[in-house]
């Protein structure tokens, strides 16, 4: 039994991880909303603290620029994806206090088969669900010595809301070590008080990002079964079908079921922590779209700087859905028949088969067009600063069949590039916090030259669903190079830098 435990759980972590990143056998790049990797991305002053915008990916974009200086950017893709999956899985399986094997095989399964992950992956919020899949090895280290757990919490302070995840979590479990965390957040808090970007968000935000419902049981519903993100994009067909709700509900029988045994064996308040944790995480989720909740919100990101955390509040549902897979896993155990824990296994799999092979196939990966190092070469020849049209921050291109990812160029070229920062979500357009990229769409909304701005290049990008770029915005600009899917325009005029 000693054997069988020891390799069933790393195995059934492999398996799993092959079933959701199957495509990623293939070369190319995985690009979908903000999951973006490129061959060879540069070490920058504005990815590692940028100034003009808030800190979102930071120091994630620092950690992938460094990376990129000893592997090319589809290997760190790959290894970041495969961590996410094993941690999860390996993590919830190893967390049960348990002996027997099978309980924390339905673990590892109801962990890293989630609404959650599907949705957090499709939207390409992949330094967040690094936090998701060290959340259980945390829970882990909290009575070792002290350097295991800065190495768990590390993973999760990849991303500021990350890094307030596993903060939360050792305050309210050991708060004696809420300083190893503390540290790591360090690099986000100190890029946020250097920014000169207001703090403060777009109140229009509180509504768009609301955990949003995919069946009779509305959002709530959708929490409860980890679910419930805002961009109806990312959910899975699956999620509307009459088994959610039923699966769901089976679930948290389980997990109420299990709930006195994870109790019982760990006698030193822990679980009680952990489930006041999970409320807590539950109630942030929930509060744009219970009574009240969605006022208080506005309030806050209107008022209090660096508020906009909270916005997107579905992301802190990361400690509910691993006490929901502990103690379901236990409460198959507890019913002891062989039975239901079969069933507890495949339960998850069965209400949402479509995220096997990459989502049904939306991670597949592509290559860049060729435009895109010509490009790239011939900008950091004459360096200066770039603009990106069409003027949005995400682009659906033909080349990425047809899927929506985040502008490439920032991240492409080694050379400052101003793309549009407000977020469209569903017609409601999200304020920006770039002056300079507020100067551009005035420009450009008045039908003047980009010229007279001073950018040195100009980029247009081919790309679906946009207006063509009107010719005036270009008068007085150089095309130096045209291509069938970029076009670079040189402004010989620029005297201004960046």
């Amino acid at each position: 039994m000693h054997r069988l435990t020891r390799w069933a759980l790393p195995a059934t972590a492999v398996v799993v991880t092959a079933a959701v990143l199957a495509p990623l056998a293939a070369p190319g790049y995985v690009l979908s909303y903000d999951m973006l990797f490129v061959p060879h991305q540069p070490l920058r002053a504005d990815l590692i603290v940028p100034s003009a915008t808030l800190p979102r990916a930071v120091p994630q974009d620092a950690l992938v620029s460094l990376a990129s200086l000893v592997a090319p950017g589809w290997l760190i893709q790959r290894v970041a994806l495969v961590a996410i999956l094993m941690l999860a899985a390996w993590g919830a399986g190893r967390l049960v206090p348990t002996e027997r094997v099978g309980p924390r095989l339905v673990a590892a399964v109801a962990y890293a088969w989630t609404p959650f992950l599907a949705e957090r992956l499709l939207l390409g919020q992949w330094g967040l669900l690094l936090a998701y899949g060290s959340l259980p090895w945390i829970l882990g280290t909290l009575k070792k010595e002290w350097w295991k757990l800065l190495v768990a919490c590390l993973p999760a302070a990849v991303t500021p809301t990350g890094g307030l995840i596993a903060f939360a979590t050792v305050l309210v479990l050991a708060p004696r070590k809420a300083v190893i965390p503390a540290l790591l957040n360090l690099p986000w808090l100190l890029a946020t008080a250097f920014s000169q970007a207001d703090g403060r968000s777009d109140p229009g935000g509180v509504a768009a990002f609301a955990a949003r419902g995919t069946d009779w049981t509305g959002p709530i519903g959708a929490l409860l079964g980890t679910g419930g993100i805002w961009n109806a994009q990312t959910t899975l067909p699956s999620r509307s079908s009459p088994l959610v709700p039923l699966g769901t509900l089976l679930l948290l029988a389980l997990a109420v079921t299990g709930w006195r045994p994870l109790r019982d064996r760990w006698p030193d308040g822990t679980a009680i922590r952990l489930l006041i944790l999970a409320g807590g995480g539950f109630l942030l989720a929930a509060l744009a779209v219970v009574p009240g909740g969605r006022g208080l919100l506005e309030w806050a990101v209107t008022t209090l700087p660096g508020a906009g955390v909270l916005r997107d509040g579905a992301k802190f549902l990361i400690p509910y859905a691993l006490i929901v897979a502990l103690c379901a896993a236990l409460g198959a155990e507890r019913l002891h028949s062989r039975a239901i824990l079969a069933g507890a296994l495949v339960l998850p799999l069965v209400v949402m088969p479509d995220l096997a092979f990459g989502a049904g196939g939306r991670l597949r990966p592509v290559s860049y067009p060729a435009d895109f190092a010509v490009v790239a070469r011939t900008i950091e020849a004459s360096p200066g600063e770039v603009v990106s049209l069409p003027f949005v921050g995400y682009h659906t291109y033909r080349w990425n069949r047809g899927r929506t990812v985040i502008d490439p160029l920032p991240r492409f070229v080694d050379a400052d590039v101003v793309r549009d920062d407000r977020l469209l979500v569903g017609g409601q357009v999200i304020a920006g916090e770039s002056t300079r990229a507020a100067e551009i769409r005035r420009v450009l909304a008045a039908g003047q030259p980009l010229a007279q701005l001073g950018m040195r290049w100009v980029v247009v990008q081919r790309v679906e669903g946009e207006p063509p770029v009107p010719p005036a915005a270009l008068a007085g600009l150089t095309m130096v190079h045209a291509g069938s899917d970029l076009q670079l325009y040189e402004n010989g005029s620029s005297q201004r830098s960046y």
